[in-house]
């Protein structure tokens, strides 16, 4: 099929290398910076563009992958009526689609992305919807074609999900991201913390995460807390942050001891 990319950021970027990959043409991709339409149409072989006008008016799927809060924005200046297009979002209702165009849907990549490290999206979950029936044939062939784990979710399921998402990856990587710096503000390697990294997020994978937990909070250790609290006195924001999470997990491990008697 022939495809055109509007927006040339982390999913637009590794998710028409994956359509090219499978044998799909990228005509065309759109960005506001010439630099970013540049870079992605280079890899992908197609024409960059900076102003909607001049996108094509045959494309089979136009994949409009551009942040949440600039949709509407690009929508309201696309030129053209009656395409096929899909947005990418995990939070944005199909539709707001649905006054630009006849045919539409979603086809949301469950994965967090990055421009120079090219995901494989064999295994990455997809999650797709149409508002009809041939438009979601369509995008389902197209999603199998790059992974194996599709998953067909109206508009308020993809909302869960992406707030799962957030709490599993993105305030994860947030506590890395804290960890680290505690490490680094007395010249302690990060490299030292990664095999409990991968040891925590195996038995995630593997049993059940809220069985898996460990730690002072979840055993009622509030000696080790109050200690804790008193090394991070330096930090407002992360002693407010290892309290409020501290105090959700012993909320969370009492009351589920308490149905358990």
């Amino acid at each position: 099929m022939r495809i055109v990319f509007l927006g040339a950021g982390r999913v637009a970027t590794n998710l028409s290398m994956a359509l090219r990959k499978a044998g799909h043409e990228i005509v065309q991709v759109y960005s506001r910076t010439s630099e970013s339409a540049e870079a992605l149409a280079r890899q992908v072989v197609a024409e960059p563009i900076t102003q909607l006008n001049r996108t094509i008016a045959d494309a089979d799927i136009y994949f409009l992958a551009v942040r949440d809060d600039v949709i509407q924005e690009v929508l309201s200046q696309f030129p053209h009526k009656n395409v096929f297009m899909v947005h990418t979002a995990g939070s944005v209702s199909m539709d707001v689609l649905k006054d630009y165009t006849s045919d539409f849907g979603v086809f949301y990549p469950l994965q967090t992305f990055t421009k120079k490290w090219h995901s494989d999206f064999t295994d990455i979950p997809v999650c797709i919807e149409a508002n009809t029936d041939k438009n979601l044939n369509l995008l389902g062939n197209v999603a199998e074609e790059l992974s194996n784990n599709v998953h067909y979710v109206d508009s308020m399921q993809r909302l869960y999900i992406h707030v799962a998402a957030v709490f599993a990856c993105n305030f994860t990587n947030f506590m890395f991201t804290s960890a680290e710096g505690i490490l680094q503000n007395h010249d302690i390697s990060f490299n030292l913390l990664k095999p409990l990294i991968r040891e925590t997020v195996d038995k995630a994978l593997i049993h059940s995460p809220s069985k898996s937990q460990t730690g002072p909070a979840s055993r009622g250790d509030k000696q080790t807390i109050e200690k804790h609290l008193e090394l991070l006195s330096h930090s407002r924001k992360l002693q407010n942050l290892y309290r409020f999470v501290s105090d959700s997990i012993m909320e969370y491990y009492d009351s589920n001891k308490e149905e358990e008697q």
